[in-house]
């Protein structure tokens, strides 16, 4: 089978992953053949960041908040690692506000609420909270739509009339 890989050139990966992903994406509704494809992809690509963003989402619309979840994890474990950050949130909160506007600062954030968002799927609420309260923190125009998660979090339940 011929994959046209040319129209996703702006995606830097090699042609094969490419082409995993595309078929991951071809065979959507065969949910084991599309998964195959899309942990082939990851294989392949190691811990590429254009990959894990791309296995987060996929794994995140197939509702596989587990695979999501380790997905953003192996992300964020791979930005902690290159950047050196410190394991105590009050020092690693310093560094991501004086650095907030630098791409990799912003992927690590944005990472960290998906993390916060796939834990309250899967019921871990006082996770999703504490994720969402320190994003919240260093990041007050709500661009990682923390606060936001906050408040359905948050929210008291609604009375039946």
């Amino acid at each position: 089978m011929q994959i046209d890989t040319n129209r996703f050139s702006w995606f830097q990966v090699p042609e094969n992953v490419k082409k995993l992903l595309i078929l991951a994406a071809d065979t959507w509704h065969n949910n084991s053949e599309s998964e195959n494809y899309m942990q082939q992809a990851i294989t392949e690509a190691g811990d590429n960041p254009d990959i894990l963003i791309s296995a987060y989402r996929y794994f995140y619309y197939k509702n596989n908040y587990v695979l999501a979840l380790q997905t953003t994890t192996k992300l964020l474990d791979k930005i902690k690692k290159a950047e050196n950050f410190p394991e105590n949130w009050e020092q690693l909160k310093l560094i991501l506000i004086n650095r907030r506007e630098e791409s990799q600062i912003r992927l690590y954030l944005n990472a960290y609420s998906a993390t916060g968002l796939v834990l309250a799927k899967l019921g871990n609420i006082e996770q999703a909270k504490e994720i969402s309260i320190r994003v919240q923190e260093i990041d007050p125009k709500n661009d990682y739509g923390a606060g936001i998660l906050l408040d359905i979090l948050t929210r008291p339940a609604e009375e039946d009339d």
